[in-house]
């Protein structure tokens, strides 16, 4: 493996598990030095447990810390900064969901998504982004989704707002640090099996039937797309690359392209069921996935 990231120190924030533990540990292959946060302590334990039979065991550690929590995110930032003297990677992943009907879904996990998926990537942002200047580059990596650009699916209210609020935020944010050394990059997977979003938090027959068709993506896909996009210095990283046409088809006719996605019903197939490990993961076709029960 190349190790152009060597010598580099990154953060990874919600980096125990799915897409952030994924990202973490292409991370750590490239040669960066990983510092990963995580609110989820089963998850740090597992992760923990893991990288210490690892190639990397010398390379990622891991602290408890909650991103909606100001005080919390500036804290371990300089915590880093004071033992490594440097930042040069910042990965916003920390995210906390729920999926339901907007009249159904209660205001405190409209306000816990926002506080996490948002507010955490403002948090991150905000401590790492001075530190960044004064040293002359560094790399600002944000998990979007393609949910916040393809309103499509009921139930994604309260998530969708969230990743669309992100979405803006780094867009923005690009324009503003257009002339600067430092690299803005917005990562927009599409839904992400073998995680513990379709493990434990939403159910695969939420999504459109479609996805039962296409080859569905793993941590290990969304993790080698963005350290493509960091060597590359991408602007937006779509994972697949073919969501950039749907999110163009979906601009011209949302109307028909909402139609489109309703045909044949919603999901059947459980996503929730692959497993994966980084760097190679075994890819299960999707018609020999378990149907939901």
């Amino acid at each position: 493996m190349s190790r152009f990231l060597a010598g580099q120190v990154a953060l990874v924030t919600g980096g125990a598990q799915g897409i952030g533990w994924g990202i973490a540990q292409a991370l750590a292959d490239y040669g960066a030095q990983v510092f990963v946060c995580d609110i989820a302590e089963n998850h740090l334990s597992e992760a923990r447990a893991a990288t210490a039979v690892s190639p990397w065991a010398s390379q990622i550690q891991f602290c408890t810390c909650d991103v909606s929590d100001k005080a919390a995110v500036e804290a371990w930032v300089t915590a880093v900064h004071q033992q490594t003297g440097r930042i040069d990677i910042l990965v916003n992943n920390a995210v906390y969901v729920r999926w339901d009907l907007a009249d159904r879904l209660p205001t405190a996990d409209i306000e816990k998504m926002m506080q996490v998926g948002y507010l955490g990537v403002v948090y991150a942002t905000q401590a790492v982004l001075p530190l960044m200047r004064q040293a002359g580059h560094g790399h600002l990596v944000t998990l979007g989704s393609s949910a916040g650009r393809l309103f499509i699916t009921p139930t994604m209210a309260g998530y969708s707002a969230m990743k669309a609020a992100v979405d803006a935020y780094v867009q923005i944010l690009q324009l503003e640090l257009a002339n600067s050394p430092i690299h803005v990059m917005l990562v927009r997977p599409a839904a992400v099996a073998g995680t513990n979003f379709f493990r434990k938090q939403v159910a695969s027959n939420k999504l459109p039937r479609w996805a039962d068709i296409i080859p569905y993506i793993t941590p290990p896909d969304v993790a080698r797309a963005t350290i493509d996009g960091l060597r590359r210095r991408r602007a937006v990283v779509n994972v697949p690359r073919y969501l950039g046409l749907m999110f163009a088809l979906f601009a011209l006719a949302p109307r028909l392209f909402c139609w489109l996605m309703k045909l044949g019903g919603n999901g059947r197939l459980d996503y929730g069921q692959v497993e994966w490990h980084y760097p190679a993961h075994r890819k299960v076709a999707p018609r020999c996935l378990k149907r939901l029960q």
